[in-house]
């Protein structure tokens, strides 16, 4: 696939979906507690989300029956949202893309369900690290492949967590899933080079254990295949003339 290389224009128009996904978030938080069900947390999601004039782009997409995603505990993505409620002690990762004039948005976040032990916050402070360190190695004419070297270095050989291989970053603008793919477990000096313009997330899933996963007979479920907890961070990037813009800063991030 070819990649796309985002004009001036389109560029603005990427920075509004991302930092209206990243509103979502922010949005949702306060909700995210003991006894709420991840199907009224995606209501709620939905909503914002159309209030605001933009569209879910998770729903029906090839299939997909839900506005966003919600992997709880040992779900390492594509978690779909149901009747279950959160627990205390429960992690959850939200995800969230939303469509504003046609060009798509991609984030996620972990969040704490009521009092979460020590292993699952050290899980999910090394995951934010991990993206952050991937995210530091974007700039124009580097390689994708260290981007995911970063990542594997600091969560698989100093934490020993496993980095998840099955699933990827990827391109996006006016489609969901474009060119390039980023691997979380790149080798450094390998991939393509960055160009100014291109636009990609970065969402590395890290598991506690095994980096293998399986995905469930709903056909989008992935869980880790020893049941041990995982954990997910996501942005999407801008790759600048100097570096890289995170375009989907959450609220105080941006001041």
């Amino acid at each position: 696939m070819a990649i796309d290389i985002k004009s001036k224009p389109e560029i603005e128009k990427m920075r509004r979906t991302c930092r209206l996904a990243a509103d979502v978030l922010d949005m949702i938080e306060t909700h995210v507690r003991p006894g709420v069900t991840t199907l009224e947390l995606d209501r709620i999601c939905h909503e914002f989300i159309v209030r605001n004039g933009a569209y879910p782009a998770p729903l029906n997409y090839k299939g997909f029956p839900k506005s966003i995603c919600t992997s709880i505990n040992e779900v390492v993505c594509h978690g779909i949202p149901e009747a279950r409620a959160l627990l205390d002690g429960d992690i959850i990762n939200i995800d969230i893309t939303t469509i504003v004039d046609g060009y798509h948005g991609d984030t996620s976040e972990m969040f704490y369900v009521g009092e979460v032990d020590d292993a699952a916050r050290k899980l999910i402070d090394v995951t934010r690290r991990s993206l952050w360190l991937g995210i530091e190695e974007v700039g124009p004419d580097k390689r994708i492949g260290d981007i995911g070297a970063a990542i594997v270095e600091y969560a698989n050989r100093q934490h020993r967590y496993g980095v998840v291989e099955a699933f990827c970053g990827h391109g996006i603008g006016r489609e969901f899933h474009t060119a390039p793919q980023v691997s979380h477990v790149g080798r450094r000096g390998t991939g393509m080079r960055m160009r100014e313009g291109m636009t990609f997330t970065i969402e590395p899933m890290i598991n506690e254990g095994t980096a293998h996963c399986e995905v469930l007979d709903d056909g989008w479920t992935a869980i880790t295949r020893d049941g041990r907890l995982s954990a997910q961070a996501e942005h999407t990037v801008l790759v600048t003339a100097n570096g890289f813009e995170v375009l989907t800063l959450r609220a105080a991030a941006r001041q």
